[in-house]
């Protein structure tokens, strides 16, 4: 652990924002939810703030798409809070940086996904080679693309523009999904997944997409499908613990418990309650 020297200019920008003013760019998870809405109106606090960007708009009529935290804000809608604590990130720049998770798909047969992937109207498949489905997918020529234990991979093309490839590409993830369970993972190698993850039979392989492809889905309604992109974030607040009862106070405007949270944070900082830690960290109690 180290502080640094300006501790003031790595504090992380946190503030209450109306609930309904956060924008997700991905889908949420359906089966985590009821779940995360439940623990919402039983737990005592948030733990780790949702991450946001500034869509536009100023005082009460900002807006903000989620980075990371999607689940997490549809739950706070759904649970009826007023007001979420989230993390205010610039998308450009050097705070945030954007990548990208692959599927590796477990205890789904060759047979049976093709069968699935066979009845997606306009989806297109090829069979290709490793160094071809690559460069495809580099050069946006590919939806993504499948490898199994059965052969070289297969290019999945279709769509016309970003929202058309995007429908098509929530299409194909909804259909492997109803069939079973996936991982997330950072490789392209199959091999590699299932040293990981013996049970996968099959890895997905999803392009990079830009900050501005996010804000193009996000404004005009669109959703990515849960569970590819992948926000690293600098300077990330963890363990906040926010007071639930703070957000869920009707009572207070969102400029007051702006000024509460302000006071509570410089507290936290006083009391040398808050650690900053500049190297990747690795925690074994979450």
């Amino acid at each position: 652990m180290r502080s640094p020297p300006n501790q003031d200019s790595h504090q992380p920008d946190l503030r209450f924002v109306p609930a309904d003013s956060v924008v997700p760019h991905e889908q949420h998870d359906n089966q985590r939810l009821e779940p995360l809405v439940r623990r919402i109106r039983e737990s005592s606090v948030l733990k780790n703030p949702p991450i946001v960007t500034p869509l536009g708009g100023n005082g009460s009529g900002a807006r903000y798409v989620v980075l990371d935290g999607a689940n997490r804000c549809t739950a706070a809608r759904a649970a009826g809070l007023p007001h979420i604590v989230v993390q205010v990130v610039p998308y450009e720049g050097s705070g945030v940086e954007l990548s990208t998770w692959n599927h590796a798909l477990a205890d789904i047969s060759c047979a049976d996904l093709d069968r699935a992937l066979d009845g997606i109207v306009g989806l297109e498949r090829r069979h290709t080679h490793v160094l071809t489905a690559r460069a495809q997918l580099a050069r946006r020529e590919a939806l993504a693309w499948i490898t199994t234990e059965s052969g070289e991979p297969t290019t999945l093309h279709g769509g016309a523009d970003l929202h058309e490839r995007n429908t098509l590409l929530n299409r194909v993830v909804d259909t492997y999904a109803a069939l079973g369970p996936f991982y997330r993972v950072t490789g392209d190698s199959l091999s590699q997944a299932q040293s990981r993850y013996p049970d996968a039979t099959a890895l997905v392989v999803f392009p990079h997409f830009e900050p501005a492809e996010i804000l193009e889905l996000a404004t005009s309604g669109d959703r990515l499908p849960a569970g590819i992109t992948r926000h690293l974030i600098r300077w990330r607040a963890l363990r906040l613990n926010i007071p639930i009862e703070r957000m869920a106070d009707a009572r207070h405007s969102l400029e007051e418990k702006n000024r509460w949270l302000q006071d509570w944070l410089r507290e936290k900082v006083t009391q040398r309650q808050v650690r900053f830690y500049e190297e990747p960290t690795v925690l074994f109690d979450e």
